[in-house]
C-alpha cells in the first residue's frame, strides 16, 4: 500500500484525493487545520483518514511525514520549506503546485544525495504550461528548428454564461491573493528588447489577446519570464512572455482601484465602524463623504461617464453599507469582492491556456499555438481545481509507482515527467489542443 500525506483541505484539493483513493493501492491521510473540510474530502473511503493538523505544530507534521510516503503540500508556500526539511530528514519525496523558491532550490544537492524527488510547479500555472510548451519546442528541436519567439497566457476565469458582473472576474481562489498579484513586477523580452515593468505601474501594461473561437481578453505581464529562456531550453529567443489572461477592462479597473489605495495591505486602527463610501473619503484624502463619487471621479482623473467609476459604484466604494470585519484597507476590499464576486450555484468556471511559438528551420518558418480551453462541472468540482490539482495527483502516483527516475529539486520540463502526465490529462478530458500555421 502506498501511503501520500496530503496537507491542505482547500479549493483545489478534491481532484486530487479523489483521483489517488479511486487507485487500488494508495492510502491517503489528508491533514488540515480544519478537520471538517478533510472528512469531506475523505468521507467514509476505507483508504481515506482526515486529521486534524496546525501547521505550526512541527512535532506532529514531522510525524506525519514519517508515516508516509510522500507528501503533498497544498499549503501556502511560506510553509513548503518547513514540508521539504522533514521529507529531507525522514527520506520522504515531496510534490507541491508551488513556483520554486531559492530556499527550496537550495535543498537540491541533499534531497539527490538522498534519492529523493521535490517535484514542483507541477499545477496548471505553473505546471500544464511547462509540460505543454515543452512538449512542442522539443519537437521543434527535435525535427532541427529553434523558437524564435515564445509568449504565453493563461487565465482562469467565469464562463462566457456566468461572466455577469462589470468586473469580469469570479473568485475560484483567494481574493487577497488576487489583489496582491496586481502589485507583482513584470519583466519580459519583446522582439529582442527587456521590458521591465515595477509592480505599481503593471495594470498600465496590458494589451489585447486573441484567442481562436474566443471573446477578446487582455492579457498582462506575469512576474519574472526571463529565466525560462533557460529553464525551457531556448536562451536564444527573441521573445520570451508569460503573462496573465483577464477579460476586457479588468486592468483598467484594477489600475485606478490601486490608485485608489485598495492594495494598502498595512495594520489600521481607524477602519472600525466605518462605512464604504467613508473609506474610500480616506483614501483621497477628505474629511467626509460628502459627493463621495463626484470627488473620486476627480481623484482618479475619470470621467464621470467611465465604466471604471460604475464598476466602483457597483462594487460599493461609494455605499452606506458598512466595512467587512479586516485590519487591512485590502482585508475588506476583498472581502466584498469575494461577497459580490463568488460563483453562484451550478455555474461554470473556465481556464484559459494558450501558447504561441515562433519557430525557425533551416527551410521555413512556421507559427504554432497550444491552447487549452476547460470549464468546471456544474455543483462540482471547479475546473481551476482540476487543473491545477490532478497534475499533483498524477506526478505522485508516477513517483509512487516508479516511473520517474529524476531526483532533487525539480520542474516537469522532463520528457519523462511530462509526457505520461499529459497523456493522463488528456484521458481525463483536460487537453491542449495544438495547430501550425506556416509563417
Amino acid at each position: 500500500m502506498k501511503k501520500v500525506l496530503v496537507l491542505g483541505a482547500g479549493l483545489v484539493s478534491r481532484p486530487l484525493v479523489q483521483y489517488l483513493l479511486d487507485l487500488d493501492d494508495f492510502q491517503v491521510t489528508v491533514a488540515s487545520r480544519t478537520v471538517s473540510k478533510a472528512e469531506a474530502l475523505v468521507g467514509d473511503h476505507e483508504r481515506g483518514k482526515a486529521l486534524p493538523l496546525n501547521v505550526k505544530d512541527e512535532a506532529k507534521l514531522s510525524e506525519l511525514v514519517a508515516e508516509n510516503d510522500l507528501t503533498i503540500s497544498l499549503l501556502p508556500y511560506i510553509h513548503h520549506l518547513t514540508v521539504a526539511k522533514f521529507c529531507l530528514e525522514h527520506r520522504k519525496h515531496l510534490v507541491t503546485t508551488s513556483y520554486v523558491s531559492e530556499a527550496m532550490m537550495a535543498l537540491d544537492a541533499e534531497a539527490k544525495e538522498k534519492g529523493l524527488l521535490f517535484l514542483n510547479e507541477i499545477g496548471l500555472d505553473p505546471g500544464i504550461d511547462h509540460m505543454s510548451a515543452m512538449k512542442i519546442i522539443h519537437a521543434v528541436q527535435k525535427a532541427g528548428g529553434e523558437i524564435a519567439g515564445f509568449s504565453s497566457y493563461c487565465g482562469g476565469l467565469p464562463a462566457p454564461e456566468a461572466n455577469d458582473n462589470p468586473f469580469g472576474y469570479k473568485f475560484s481562489w483567494s481574493p487577497k491573493a488576487v489583489l496582491m498579484a496586481g502589485g507583482n513586477a513584470g519583466k519580459f523580452l519583446k522582439d529582442g528588447v527587456l521590458k521591465e515593468i515595477p509592480g505599481e505601474e503593471l495594470f498600465d501594461n496590458f494589451w489585447p489577446v486573441h484567442i481562436e473561437g474566443m471573446d477578446e481578453f487582455e492579457g498582462y505581464p506575469n512576474r519574472n519570464s526571463m529565466p525560462y529562456r533557460e529553464i525551457y531550453g531556448i536562451p536564444t529567443t527573441k521573445t520570451m512572455f508569460r503573462g496573465t489572461l483577464r477579460y476586457k477592462g479588468w486592468c483598467t479597473t484594477l489600475r485606478k482601484m490601486i490608485q485608489l489605495g485598495v492594495g494598502e495591505d498595512t495594520k489600521r486602527d481607524d477602519l472600525a465602524g466605518l462605512t464604504f463610501a467613508q473609506l474610500t473619503a480616506k483614501l483621497i484624502g477628505r474629511s467626509d463623504a460628502t459627493d463621495i463619487k463626484k470627488h473620486t471621479a476627480a481623484f482618479l482623473d475619470l470621467e464621470d461617464s467611465s465604466f471604471v467609476l460604475s464598476n466602483l459604484e457597483w462594487l460599493g466604494m461609494f455605499s452606506d453599507d458598512p466595512l467587512p470585519a479586516g485590519e487591512t484597507v485590502m482585508d475588506v476590499v476583498a472581502a466584498r469582492m469575494l461577497a459580490l464576486m463568488s460563483y453562484k450555484p451550478g455555474e461554470r468556471d473556465m481556464i484559459v491556456l494558450h501558447h504561441e511559438f515562433d519557430a525557425v528551420y533551416p527551410d521555413k518558418r512556421e507559427k504554432m499555438t497550444s491552447t487549452l480551453v476547460d470549464y468546471g462541472i456544474p455543483d462540482g468540482d471547479s475546473s481551476m481545481s482540476r487543473t491545477v490539482s490532478l497534475p499533483a495527483a498524477i506526478a505522485t502516483r508516477m513517483i509512487l509507482e516508479g516511473k520517474v527516475s529524476l531526483t532533487g529539486v525539480q520542474i516537469p520540463v522532463q520528457p519523462e515527467i511530462y509526457e505520461p502526465a499529459l497523456a493522463e490529462l488528456e484521458r481525463l478530458n483536460i487537453r491542449c489542443i495544438e495547430k501550425t500555421i506556416p509563417a
